[in-house]
């Protein structure tokens, strides 16, 4: 696939996180020479405030899906001038995905992305960290906050107590139940909201990254969808693997290098597993 010069990056972020989660990296993209764009959910602002409007009153989040998001985002990319390079982390690489898979971005990176349609991998730690939301069938229509305890496991555990209670209180909203749902249950689903086409053929370039030490996203959920999209598609698709890393990767200490490894191989896509 022919690969076209862009000067615009788009992070996404992931569920619980809003755009503020991407501060340190628009700054070092932005430092690169690039025009970052941070997408919220919708009805998501920047910034803190959106983070403490979300607290205040996490209605927007209430009844939000996998397909709206991915609506909002598909217009705010189709109105970049240049095919951006798409980034996400957590369920926003799941976004990054499915945004490829329908013919957006010049290349696309997944980190510590959630499954697509057809990866089965569900670590015990996946369970136990999503386990307080999906037990209820009654949140499926509500926004769902996490409690300190509950982060600290499924996101910071490289971290202190009391490291991860600094990055819960500047970051950290409820979660979009119905996304989680949505995505959880997709393999039992007929038309699921995450479904992927993973034959296809003229995708952007696609990378995985995966932390070692990611207790709700762990490796072997993006290894096996780096596997099926190899098998199934001549798209160039390649994983990369950080031992010992947690699913706050874009953040804690060493995020720099996630950052450029990242912008660096959609600048020069190449496929397989990266040393």
């Amino acid at each position: 696939m022919e690969q076209t010069a862009t000067d615009t990056i788009v992070l996404i972020h992931g569920l619980w996180m809003t755009p503020l989660a991407w501060e340190h990296w628009v700054h070092r993209y932005e430092q690169r020479g690039f025009k970052v764009i941070t997408p919220g959910y919708p009805g998501v602002q920047q910034g803190t405030a959106g983070v403490e409007a979300l607290r205040r009153d996490p209605s927007p989040l209430a009844d939000l899906g996998v397909r709206e998001v991915f609506d909002h985002l598909a217009d705010i990319v189709s109105g970049v001038n240049t095919k951006p390079i798409l980034m996400g982390h957590s369920f926003g690489g799941t976004f990054v995905q499915m945004l490829l898979d329908a013919g957006y971005g010049t290349a696309g990176v997944s980190i510590d992305g959630a499954a697509v349609k057809g990866v089965f991998a569900l670590p015990f730690s996946e369970v136990k960290a999503t386990f307080p939301v999906l037990h209820n069938p009654a949140n499926l229509h509500r926004a769902v906050p996490i409690t300190e305890k509950d982060f600290h496991y499924a996101f910071t555990n490289n971290l202190s107590e009391q490291e991860s209670k600094v990055v819960y209180d500047h970051y950290v909203v409820p979660v979009p139940a119905r996304i989680l749902f949505q995505g959880g249950f997709a393999n039992f689903t007929p038309h699921a909201a995450t479904t992927y086409n993973f034959a296809n053929d003229d995708r952007a370039p696609l990378l995985f990254i995966a932390g070692g030490n990611d207790h709700i996203l762990p490796p072997s959920v993006q290894y096996e969808n780096f596997e099926k999209n190899v098998k199934h598609s001549e798209a160039i698709t390649a994983y990369k693997l950080f031992p010992g890393r947690s699913h706050y990767t874009c953040g804690e200490n060493g995020w720099e290098a996630v950052a450029d490894l990242a912008l660096d191989w959609a600048l020069a896509p190449s496929a397989g597993e990266l040393n």
